[in-house]
């Protein structure tokens, strides 16, 4: 199964509807005493099959679980197939074609009356969710980082004019104050921007305790 960037990002409909990130569920039910089991058409895709491909069984379906996961998987089956479920799993699945996926299972026992005769699954692969959650984080850690770069670009751009300094002396002014008032260095920059506004107005600034020691950073050498 392959998985694009395209298929993966969130999409916005002609009608600016979010569509919702489509992630592929199977599912699988096992009867006790049978030798095999009832997997959904998508659960044969999950795994890189098609139905006839191969006959499903828990050696088969554990084979595709990565070996860090195999134990634990095996011991969550264990569990759910006696009268311990529902039970849910999260594990790392191979496909045929060496694809790994993320998947979490979810599963309960078939109940004939009282009596538990089987095991219900479900198999959600969240691969597509995950990836598309992490390229949204990128972009976002991106965007900061950018937003923050002009920021202390900016900053270090009034120092050079008022001081007549050069590019790294103005960004060594900036890190000094950031690390002794204890304050990010972008926030530093905001304020000698903010401050250098309310200068060159002619108007003061309040609610910065260290208006002063900026000051001083602003106007002297």
């Amino acid at each position: 199964m392959t998985i694009s960037d395209e298929s993966a990002a969130p999409r916005t409909g002609d009608a600016g509807i979010d569509y919702f990130i489509d992630c592929p569920t199977g599912t699988v039910e096992y009867y006790f005493g049978s030798p095999t089991f009832q997997w959904s058409d998508e659960l044969f895709r999950i795994h890189g099959y098609e139905r006839g491909d191969i006959v499903p069984t828990l050696e088969l379906g554990l084979a595709h679980i990565e070996p860090v996961d195999r134990d634990r998987i095996q011991a969550f089956w264990d569990r759910v197939s006696t009268t311990k479920g529902p039970a849910s799993a999260y594990a790392s699945l191979r496909s045929v074609d060496g694809r790994v996926h993320k998947i979490l299972m979810s599963a309960d026992l078939i109940l004939d009356g009282d009596t538990p005769v089987g095991v219900w699954g479900l198999v959600v692969d969240l691969t597509r969710s995950i990836h598309a959650d992490r390229h949204q984080l990128a972009n976002e850690a991106v965007a900061a980082s950018t937003v923050s770069r002009a920021v202390i670009e900016q900053a270090k751009g009034i120092l050079m004019s008022r001081h007549g300094i050069n590019a790294l002396e103005a960004f060594q002014r900036i890190s000094s104050y950031s690390q002794n008032a204890n304050r990010k260095v972008v926030i530093v920059a905001q304020d000698i921007i903010d401050l250098a506004h309310h200068l060159h107005r002619g108007t003061s600034r309040t609610g910065f305790d260290s208006e002063h020691e900026l000051l001083k950073l602003l106007t002297t050498d």
